[in-house]
């Protein structure tokens, strides 16, 4: 057991391994990829300049010139996305790992760092198991160096590093209850047909998303025409505003994870 609620305990399972090694796990935020971090909140013309929002796009603005719709907000602007990138934990690489056609044409793994043989393996196609297409049938495994400790009654989902579409690799996601089994195992994944190169040392290859174990219910609450209309045009009045971002100020809780 953990010493105490929300509280994530990481202990490395190779003796050499450290707070400052390259697999040391880290919060999701702070691998946020860079290409997000240069992408644009509002989206611009050809020429770099900013697109103005029209009447149609902004319907509830006040009326005036089109200076007063705002800007056009992007991808870059929706808060569901930031957290997909910064909830939770990741896991990284701790070298190097070359993957190339073999002899017999099928994808293989080169460790550069013999100290991590066992962190990558391949293995042969899963029986019965539905591989991802535009993926090597081929697969491989991570092996962890690290485990996880989660307090009573909490579990752990791990995956690929959410929207994280540049990396060559596919994992089978999986629960684990962290806190009743601390050592991780391995976790299958998939690189992508044709793709041949080096995956670096310290690239995030799992995500890890603690949550409290819990009991679900649902039903289905049916709108009638004139309710749908209703919440459809309260919804465009509160969100359609000048540059968007009204959800991000007036809605979004941030999660904070150390």
């Amino acid at each position: 057991m953990s010493e105490r609620s929300n509280m994530a305990i990481f202990r490395p399972y190779r003796p050499w391994l450290n707070k400052e090694s390259k697999s040391a796990p880290s919060t999701a935020q702070s691998v946020t990829p860079q290409w997000y971090k240069d992408a644009d909140v509002f989206a611009k013309s050809p020429t770099g300049e900013y697109y103005k929002a029209t009447k149609e796009i902004c319907p509830f603005a006040k009326e005036g010139t089109t200076d007063d719709y705002g800007k056009i907000p992007t991808w870059k602007a929706c808060p569901a996305i930031l957290d997909a990138f910064s909830t939770g934990y990741v896991l990284k690489t701790p070298c190097d790992l070359t993957f190339y056609k073999n002899d017999r044409g099928t994808i293989d793994v080169k460790v550069e760092n013999p100290q991590y043989a066992d962190f990558c393996t391949a293995r042969p196609p899963m029986p019965q198991f539905q591989h991802p297409r535009g993926y090597y049938e081929h697969h491989f495994a991570w092996f962890a160096d690290w485990g996880l400790e989660l307090p009573d009654g909490y579990s752990a989902l791990f995956m690929t590093p959410m929207n994280r579409f540049d990396l060559p690799f596919l994992n089978t996601t999986g629960i684990v209850d962290s806190d009743k089994v601390h050592l991780l195992g391995s976790f299958p994944f998939f690189i992508i047909e044709g793709w041949e190169g080096v995956i670096p040392a310290g690239t995030p290859y799992l995500q890890i998303l603690p949550f409290k174990r819990e009991d679900w219910d649902h039903e289905v609450r049916m709108l009638g025409q004139a309710e749908m209309q209703s919440k459809y045009m309260e919804n465009s009045m509160f969100y359609r505003q000048p540059d968007g971002g009204v959800y991000k100020s007036k809605v979004w809780s941030r999660r904070k994870y150390k």
